[in-house]
């Protein structure tokens, strides 16, 4: 187990980390306010189960692998930014019908989760951030490793899927207001996109 004070310390921690707009965050609000709110939770979810990957593969040790592979970290990372790209230029293209009273979603849940998933997976920076801030709080006399560390991911796991529910369902609010405005509507799918996009970039520009 890990002691009280070691555990307060990283609740903290994570807590600033999380609540502060990142491309998680980003990508969640995203999805919110084009789809809804329920769209915008099943992001976060799939941003959650990719963060369960990364901690597992932290434990298991083929994070430091991606540490030490400069080739191997840029196939990643170029990966993901491609991804992501491609998110973006398929919402900027994609004509969406302008019908107030149409309660169109863009995209189901499942799909968005799914691309959560695989856009978390394929961010090499959250793979070397699990490595490198998970041991800081590791302590021998309080047991075994491996469960510690499943126990620190799974706290992050958690208090960043509370953080992504609580900005999907603010943006989902904020969403269905914009989705009764056609004039809004219209440009929609080109802001997200234009998200997705800056964020893509940012992962390709990202140094090891």
């Amino acid at each position: 187990m890990i002691d009280l004070t070691t555990l307060i310390a990283y609740v903290v921690i994570v807590l600033g980390f999380v609540f502060i707009p990142g491309p998680a965050t980003l990508l969640t609000v995203a999805r919110a306010t084009s789809s809804g709110t329920r769209v915008g939770i099943a992001t976060g979810a799939g941003i959650a189960a990719g963060d369960v990957i990364h901690t597992v593969t932290a434990i298991v040790g083929i994070s430091a692998i991606i540490a030490a592979s400069a080739l191997l970290f840029s196939i990643i990372k170029y990966a993901g930014a491609a991804y992501l790209v491609y998110l973006g230029l398929r919402a900027i293209l994609e004509k969406t019908p302008v019908d107030g009273l149409s309660g169109l979603v863009p995209i189901s849940a499942a799909t968005a989760f799914r691309q959560a998933v695989l856009t978390e997976v394929l961010n090499p920076k959250t793979a070397l951030f699990f490595l490198a801030f998970l041991p800081q709080f590791l302590r021998p006399e309080n047991g075994s490793a491996v469960i510690q560390l499943a126990l620190l991911g799974a706290i992050f796991v958690l208090l960043g899927l509370v953080s992504t529910v609580a900005f999907a369902i603010g943006a989902g609010g904020l969403g269905n207001f914009l989705r009764r405005n056609p004039a809004v509507l219209k440009w929609q799918g080109k802001v997200v996109g234009s998200i997705y996009c800056a964020l893509g970039l940012r992962l390709a520009m990202q140094d090891r």
